[in-house]
């Protein structure tokens, strides 16, 4: 028996505000929120028979007192789906997001923050 990539959890200074920048980015929408937490995901896919289909993890944003003080350990790639790299680095910057140098120099992806200073790369070649 294995375990499945479910959820992954970040903490954050302002989870409502932080999971919007995220749905955004993702395409994911609000599957729940109470008590510091919200949770995002992508609608669950109809595998057929009233099976869920393949569902990507979850994303939960919970609220911490300490702020952000170093490079991120754990990171997330997206990839674009339906557009250029240099589009979907400049629609994630209209969103909120902001470049970032953790001294990547010149590689294929662009490395941004989210609006709280967690560090993303946007991959060139890697399509969903």
């Amino acid at each position: 028996m294995t375990s499945k990539f479910t959820e992954l959890g970040i903490d954050c200074a302002d989870p409502a505000t932080l999971a919007r920048f995220w749905c955004a980015v993702l395409g994911y929408g609000v599957r729940d929120t109470g008590d510091g937490l919200v949770t995002i995901g992508p609608a669950v896919a109809d595998a057929g028979g009233g099976r869920p289909g393949p569902v990507p993890p979850v994303l939960t944003f919970a609220r911490v007192p300490e702020g952000k003080t170093v490079k991120n350990r754990l990171h997330l790639d997206v990839s674009p789906a339906d557009r250029e790299q240099d589009e979907e680095v400049a629609r994630l910057l209209a969103l909120g997001a902001r470049r970032s140098d953790v001294g990547q120099g010149d590689e294929s992806w662009v490395v941004l923050a989210d609006p709280e200073g967690n560090e993303f790369c946007v991959l060139a070649a890697r399509r969903p």
